[in-house]
């Protein structure tokens, strides 16, 4: 009976919440900088290519037209540099994607270790003792929403990312 009754402080209870970590990553200022960031990259780069694409099209139009007036040989000739030339703006809107993915993958996975490094510091300093996270990668089927602690959190690491931003516009 004596080894049942516990002391107050020993049943102390265990401080847990969970962040929304999709919800988080759309909310996050840095998040959405960087994807808008790799949006303007991609058009600008796009529209490169897209100009090389509309003059092809407009090429191969021609061509149709220019077949019959200039001959069978000719006709297989520029049908093959046309095939060529397609076949080459194909490689370079893969290779533009892939660029892209992996330059954006890179700064999207260092965003989301620093994210993970910013939770765990903020865990300590606040006292819990697990911050678990929901969202697309789910490993919470269920928790009261007194648990959610997303909006704290993304307005930190807000705070955190535009003051980071202050001190790089003085260094300039």
């Amino acid at each position: 009976i004596v080894a049942c009754n516990k002391p107050a402080e020993a049943a102390k209870e265990v401080k847990t919440a969970y962040v929304d970590t999709s919800e988080l990553m759309k909310q996050y200022t840095e998040a959405k900088d960087l994807e808008a960031k790799y949006k303007s990259k991609a058009e600008e780069k796009g529209r490169q290519l897209d100009a090389e694409i509309k003059r092809f099209k407009q090429e191969a139009a021609s061509f149709q037209s220019q077949a019959q007036a200039n001959g069978q040989e000719w006709a297989q000739k520029k049908g093959a540099e046309l095939q060529k030339r397609e076949q080459q703006l194909s490689y370079a809107q893969q290779a533009l994607s892939q660029e892209l993915q992996q330059e954006s993958g890179k700064e999207m996975d260092s965003l989301v270790s620093g994210v993970k490094k910013f939770i765990k510091a903020y865990g300590k300093e606040k006292g819990y003792a697990y911050i678990y996270g929901t969202g697309d990668a789910a490993s919470i089927l269920y928790a009261e929403d007194k648990f959610d602690i997303t909006k704290e959190v993304i307005k930190s690491l807000n705070d955190k990312y535009k003051s980071a931003e202050k001190k790089e516009e003085v260094k300039k």
